[in-house]
């Protein structure tokens, strides 16, 4: 599930208003997101979901540093 561009917009708007740390805001992405999770009537697709909206904050920036890390 693609998330639109206004809503990633409206979050980094609220974000450098409020102070919110990293971890905070993936918080509240991953709080988000586990709401939209609810609304998939497709129990497959609803448990992929959820199992996504539950990666840890550690796991992400795990995952993000790897991403970021050239390909040899």
């Amino acid at each position: 599930m693609k998330t639109p561009p206004f809503i990633l917009q409206a979050v980094a708007l609220v974000v450098s208003l409020s102070g919110c740390s990293s971890q905070q805001l993936y918080a509240t992405g991953q709080g988000w997101q586990k709401q939209e999770c609810q609304k998939i009537t497709d129990r497959e697709q609803r448990t992929r979901c959820e199992q996504g909206a539950a990666t840890s904050y550690e796991r992400y920036q795990a995952e993000a540093a790897a991403a970021k890390k050239p390909s040899q």
